[in-house]
């Protein structure tokens, strides 16, 4: 399926988006473009001649692609005639959502990341997941945390822990600038999807995320600026990866605020432990990185059965 045909499935009537199948389909699609943006920041810091402790550079990278992202939802809004003027009231929290769904989430993400291993890093992200699903019990009536809710996510993060059993760098140490600020990071993400499920109730959610991720993009543009951060080795193949990781961010985030309008934010947060199993699958098929076949079995095989446990309909 073609990102623009992706895309246009923002004017499919809001049944589609209530639709069971059609539900986990774009959940897990949305998950699979997040996961193959592991292995593309790897290959694009390498192009881009980034290093891993380079946070100014690493914000400057995640700024352009963010911002590009945001631009071509707005393009895309104007071609199907969406307005992209927000109204008067709404105006603060858009921006609001930007800088704090985008720009914070991703300092806090890439300080954490440099202070604590990938492998850490992936499971404390997970736990975002467990966010979503709590904050989602306390603030919609709809929404309520149920047995089968705690088992399912449960299983997706065992799924987390088996994808990155036999890693580097994983201990019992905690610390606040490494794994506090990625759980931070996954706090802020939980809390800002819930956030957007509001804002999406008055702003088309085309225009919202276009807006979002110009902003946020912005915002982390012009704290690598102001950091000293410098991105080199431009060429068509760093233009090419920088394209393509602003279309799958442009295509997941549009999909998912349209998931998110019309499905309760606990069903759709067990989703997220797919990530990281994606991209450890990802990674190892375009990287070469070496992988477990069983581990990584067993994690897709755990996160699945959370999936289905949260998102089937009660008998």
């Amino acid at each position: 399926m073609s990102f623009s045909r992706r895309i246009l499935l923002t004017s499919a009537p809001t049944n589609l988006y209530q639709d069971r199948r059609f539900v986990v389909g774009m959940a897990v699609l949305c998950c699979l473009l997040w996961g193959s943006a592991f292995p593309a920041v790897k290959v694009g810091y390498a192009l881009l001649h980034v290093a891993k402790t380079d946070t100014a550079s690493q914000m400057l990278f995640a700024g352009w692609r963010f911002l590009a992202a945001g631009l071509i939802l707005l393009a895309l809004a104007v071609l199907t005639r969406k307005p992209l003027a927000v109204a008067r009231d709404q105006v603060g929290q858009v921006i609001g959502l930007g800088v704090f769904q985008t720009t914070l989430q991703y300092v806090f993400f890439y300080i954490g990341l440099a202070h604590a291993t990938g492998v850490k890093s992936s499971i404390m992200n997970a736990t975002g997941a467990f966010f979503g699903v709590i904050l989602a019990h306390f603030l919609f009536k709809d929404d309520r945390l149920t047995p089968r809710k705690v088992a399912g996510c449960l299983l997706g993060f065992a799924g987390v822990l088996a994808v990155n059993l036999g890693g580097k760098g994983l201990d019992f140490e905690f610390s606040l600038l490494g794994e506090g600020f990625v759980v931070a990071a996954a706090f802020v993400l939980a809390a800002a999807s819930i956030w957007g499920k509001s804002i999406s109730r008055k702003v088309d959610p085309l225009v919202m995320t276009g807006w979002q991720l110009s902003l946020g993009g912005a915002g982390l543009l012009a704290i690598g600026f102001g950091l000293g951060g410098h991105l080199g080795g431009f060429d068509a193949r760093s233009l090419a990866l920088l394209a393509y990781m602003a279309g799958l961010s442009a295509a997941a985030f549009a999909l998912w605020s349209l998931l998110i309008k019309h499905n309760p934010v606990g069903m759709l947060a067990v989703f997220n432990f797919l990530i990281p199993v994606f991209g450890v699958l990802l990674s190892a098929v375009f990287l070469h990185e070496p992988v477990l076949a069983w581990k990584n079995a067993a994690a897709l095989a755990l996160v699945c059965a959370g999936i289905w446990l949260v998102t089937r309909k009660p008998a």
